[in-house]
């Protein structure tokens, strides 16, 4: 049975039956072995870079590896998608992530044998991952732009809130999972059963509709069909103030990044303790998002928005100045609660406002804020660790996301009144 299904069985409250749609399912679930193996990888790599290179910065080039190419072809991905056909762009995203992952067991099988210093492993893992970069700026749109063509609209806000809750128990699993299995099979048999994850994911693609485009006999200038795109998310200004809320909030606050760091040297607890680490703020996400399926929020969305925002950035200066791993653990926690409303919030006003003849375009924008706000974060995070060292770097960032709350609080009257 699919491990969806385990949660619909569970709780058979009125706003899990969209889980009834078998196709939706399978979306789901397709999702949920591809995050799982993503969040493996994230792990995996974190923690391979700094064992290779004992340097705070080279993790935070992880990301910046990843950002710039993602970012850069975001919005020609959001034309592309809105153009074509979605299955066969999925599939697509999901076969190249297994080639360019199993590029990977060429240093993890054969780095000793072949001589490779521990730089040149690790230029050859930004080389990797800069690829996955420009997969990732189709794929990350392309899910969220699937899921209205499956689900009545009525269900559209369960939907989009069970979507958030099947990529962070995925997302839970595959933080804790990755630790555990560096643990116990060693990097390069971790980096076999990511693969293997990603190309199950593609079992369950494959047994979906095809998703034709509206817009496929229109003849279109992809450089104006890209602005549209930019376009809409400015003129809807409770979109954009909440797309910016949250790109400065996790751009600053982005601790996570530095987890490595904190379970090898500070707090001493090793590949496992990292691992459960490593998967807190996930946690704490997944147990709120759970809660809002039951339990929608039904008005002040915006202020609720900044409050978390504000307990976010708080979480984040609690997180760098303990030393203690179980108050450690439990900011990150924490953090997640208040990151999961925010992720739940905004998924829910970009689904809801979007037209679907530019849901793509839209889409793939709010992947930019998304992007730059995670990628951009680990880099902002390795960069500030070396020049003020790990713990500043982390209450500096935790400060930061504060004040920009309270900023965007402040100037932002339509992100206040928002509701939906």
């Amino acid at each position: 049975m699919y491990a969806i299904d385990y949660f619909c069985i569970m709780i058979s409250f009125t706003p899990l039956r969209v889980l009834k749609n078998i196709e939706f399912r399978h979306l789901l679930t397709g999702r949920f072995f591809l995050i799982i193996a993503f969040r493996m990888l994230a792990t995996l790599l974190g923690w391979w870079v700094y064992k290779l290179t004992k340097d705070p910065f080279s993790i935070g080039l992880i990301g910046l590896s990843e950002v710039v190419p993602a970012v850069s072809c975001a919005l020609y991905a959001g034309h592309i998608i809105d153009m074509n056909e979605k299955k066969k762009l999925l599939l697509i995203c999901n076969y190249a992530y297994v080639v360019l992952i199993s590029l990977l067991l060429i240093p993890a099988f054969f780095g000793h044998r072949m001589h490779f210093t521990g730089h040149e492993i690790t230029y050859f893992i930004y080389g990797v991952i800069f690829f996955t970069g420009i997969c990732r700026s189709f794929l990350g749109p392309l899910v969220p732009s699937m899921i209205p063509r499956i689900v009545k609209r009525e269900n559209l806000p369960y939907a989009v809130t069970l979507n958030q809750a099947t990529f962070l128990i995925a997302s839970v699993s595959g933080h804790a999972l990755g630790g555990f299995l560096i643990a116990l099979i060693t990097i390069k048999w971790t980096l076999v059963v990511i693969i293997s994850s990603i190309t199950l994911a593609s079992l369950f693609f494959w047994t979906i509709n095809r998703q034709y485009s509206e817009n496929e006999n229109k003849d279109v200038n992809v450089f104006e069909s890209m602005k549209e795109g930019l376009a809409y998310i400015y003129k809807t200004k409770e979109i954009f103030g909440a797309q910016m809320l949250d790109m400065f909030a996790v751009l600053f606050g982005g601790a996570v990044a530095m987890i490595p760091v904190f379970a090898s040297d500070i707090l001493k607890v090793g590949s496992e303790g990292f691992g459960l680490l490593n998967a807190a703020s996930d946690i704490g996400s997944m147990l709120i998002i759970i809660t809002l399926s039951l339990v929608p929020l039904k008005k002040n969305q915006g202020k609720i928005l900044l409050f978390v925002a504000t307990g976010f950035g708080l979480c984040i200066i609690g997180f760098g100045l303990s030393k203690m791993y179980w108050l450690s653990f439990g900011f990150l926690v924490l953090s997640g609660m208040l990151d999961g409303i925010s992720v739940v919030i905004r998924g829910t006003i970009v689904q809801l406002k979007t037209p679907e003849e530019i849901r793509g375009r839209v889409l793939s924008v709010n992947s930019i804020f998304i992007m730059s706000s995670n990628e951009l974060g680990q880099f902002e995070s390795g960069l500030t660790a070396k020049l003020m060292g790990v713990v500043r770097s982390v209450v500096f960032g935790g400060t930061m996301t504060v004040l920009t709350a309270l900023f965007i609080g402040a100037t932002s009257k339509k992100l206040r009144k928002m509701e939906y």
